[in-house]
């Protein structure tokens, strides 16, 4: 079976943000590829951000993805945990609530990513 690696991002019943790795099926549509299933969406958003960019710890505005285009970042936990992305890296940020992650550049430059908002 095809699938879409994506890591999301969300809190759990302390308030703690943690990590997990979700696996987004894909089904065979023929010469198109593959397909997932169809994600109500409210809003897209395009971003740059500064070289200079650092965000301490803080909850996603809304439940989102995040489709990085170019750069690198490392995202910390509540707990700790630290993981890297880069860009074609997908984030389903769920952690609208509780303690918040820390987002940190790795790379200065200015950094690009897709936001999709979801309802």
């Amino acid at each position: 079976m095809e699938e879409f690696n994506i890591t999301q991002v969300y809190s759990d019943e302390n308030g703690d943000s943690r990590f997990k790795d979700i696996k987004i099926p894909l089904n065979e549509a023929g010469t198109i590829g593959y397909l997932s299933e169809k994600y109500e969406v409210e809003s897209l958003v395009f971003r740059k951000v500064l070289p200079t960019y650092d965000y301490d710890f803080h909850t996603a505005p809304a439940r989102q993805f995040i489709i990085m285009l170019d750069g690198e970042i490392e995202i910390e936990t509540s707990l700790g945990d630290k993981r890297i992305f880069k860009g074609g890296d997908i984030l389903q940020m769920d952690d609208i609530a509780g303690k918040g992650h820390k987002t940190r550049n790795l790379e200065k430059i200015e950094r690009k990513s897709v936001f999709i908002t979801l309802k």
